[in-house]
């Protein structure tokens, strides 16, 4: 039995990039849910593991942490997994480190902001988001993504060059989350799309599609009163 625990919610995109990592490189963990929308993150047991209450999380015996990006990098060195997932060289690791820090203020942002006011609007409100709320979260993550094929892809089939990285999956993770609830952000986007079809490939169809079918299903989870009235207030921010 593996000492390493993996602490996961894949209707989480940073926990999605994690779970695919580690199975695509046959790394042997433990799979322990913590389901979000049940308030799992709040338990005591969790807390121990991680403090800020957050998934994914990572416990190798003794050993805790947190944050996503980190627990891949982590789980990178420690298993020595295959180059190109980050590389040794140490400017196409530079260009992998560059995507890991500019993208949580832009990609996942923006993807997140989508996914919520067209994803969780009709789930928490019962009915449709407007096109006054849509269209401007759209025209962000639009933005966005013309920043990843003019300066991150360029003319490369991946971001750090002719082989998947984990800054690939990272940002395929975040662009499919509004993608499962129905925004078509791919559409018109041929080098996007290509990287796309790319990056699935190299991480293999079967593993990503069962690494998405939680997100697929999110509708269908019970959620409390209290956590509902919390999510409410979080669509509020995203709709302000």
């Amino acid at each position: 039995m593996s000492d390493l625990t993996l602490y996961l919610d894949l209707a989480s995109q940073p926990c999605r990039s994690v779970y695919i990592f580690a199975k695509a490189n046959n790394i042997p963990f433990k799979y322990e849910e913590v389901l979000l929308s049940r308030g799992d993150q709040m338990t005591e047991d969790f807390g121990k593991v991680n403090p800020l209450r957050k998934v994914p999380a990572l416990k190798d015996g003794d050993f805790t942490m947190a944050e996503s990006t980190a627990i891949l990098q982590y789980l990178a060195n420690k298993y020595k997994t295959p180059d190109h997932w980050y590389p040794s060289d140490l400017q196409k690791r530079a260009h992998v480190d560059e995507y890991l820090a500019w993208q949580h203020t832009n990609t996942r942002l923006h993807s997140y902001r989508l996914f919520w006011i067209k994803g969780m609007t009709p789930y928490l409100l019962g009915h449709e988001a407007t096109p006054e709320r849509l269209n401007p979260a759209l025209s962000e993550l639009n933005a966005t993504l013309k920043a990843i094929e003019t300066k991150f892809l360029q003319d490369k089939p991946f971001f750090a060059g002719d082989e998947v990285s984990i800054a690939d999956l990272v940002a395929i993770v975040e662009i499919m989350q509004p993608v499962l609830v129905g925004a078509d952000v791919f559409e018109d986007k041929p080098k996007l799309s290509a990287w796309k079809q790319s990056v699935e490939e190299a991480i293999g169809a079967d593993l990503f599609k069962e690494a998405h079918e939680s997100i697929m299903r999110f509708k269908s989870r019970p959620i409390s009163p209290e956590l509902k009235e919390q999510f409410k207030a979080r669509l509020a921010n995203f709709t302000r």
